[in-house]
């Protein structure tokens, strides 16, 4: 008890060693396989309803209430005790552009072209990519690469910006919105199961760890019937 007494509820104690992120997927719905016939909504629907649920907290009204401005292209780093709160910054739904199921509210479900978000695990204090951008790409994880011909990724490049970085923990960061980057698969072959995998690239991030499917990366399958 005398020990437990000498930890903060808002900080780990040591932060020496901390682990590379992992990542998931939204939609996510019974698994890591998307599956669904364009010709046939109710097995689109689900994932486009979850996606919908999912970016309620990222409405461009909501993050304009809770969450401030902040500066591109560098860290925000907040003094102050480790008890006060902190400053998020503001994440829009309308930076994911094509994904942001504003102009098209199916996410391209209904023409067969499919968003996936990526969203990296929070760990307090982390600084991705040690001052450079952590980007994404995707590739077919195994079988014919030609399955997988277009990705376009949002915002930008498909890249975590600095800005939302390091988080603070749920106890002072409580507006804290995870960056997402959107991965619109405008181009997958039809009627057939293609497994894909996305992985983040940048400093200090691990995504080979074949003991590991979430460090750094993530794979899932795509099978898009007509």
């Amino acid at each position: 008890y005398v020990m437990l007494l000498t930890l903060s509820p808002y900080t780990p104690r040591f932060r020496d060693r901390v682990s590379p992120p992992g990542v998931m997927i939204r939609p996510y719905l019974n698994g890591f396989t998307i599956a669904f016939n364009v010709s046939q909504p109710n097995t689109w629907q689900p994932y486009v309803d979850n996606m919908h649920h999912f970016l309620a907290a990222y409405d461009d009204k909501v993050q304009e209430e809770k969450n401030i401005e902040c500066v591109p292209g560098q860290y925000f780093i907040q003094g102050g005790s480790d008890s006060e709160e902190k400053k998020a910054c503001q994440f829009k739904r309308s930076l994911l552009q094509n994904c942001s199921g504003i102009e098209d509210p199916t996410f391209g479900y209904s023409k067969g072209q499919p968003c996936i978000l990526l969203k990296m695990n929070r760990i307090i204090g982390y600084r991705p990519g040690a001052g450079v951008p952590v980007s994404v790409d995707c590739k077919v994880q195994k079988g014919n690469e030609s399955h997988l011909r277009s990705v376009d990724f949002y915002p930008g490049n498909g890249t975590f910006d600095l800005m939302y970085y390091p988080y603070y923990g749920k106890f002072t960061h409580v507006n804290y919105t995870s960056p997402l980057v959107a991965m619109h698969f405008t181009d997958v072959q039809k009627n057939y199961l293609v497994p894909i995998q996305c992985s983040l690239n940048g400093k200090g991030i691990i995504n080979d760890l074949n003991s590991d499917r979430f460090l750094g990366r993530i794979i899932f399958t795509l099978s898009i019937g007509k």
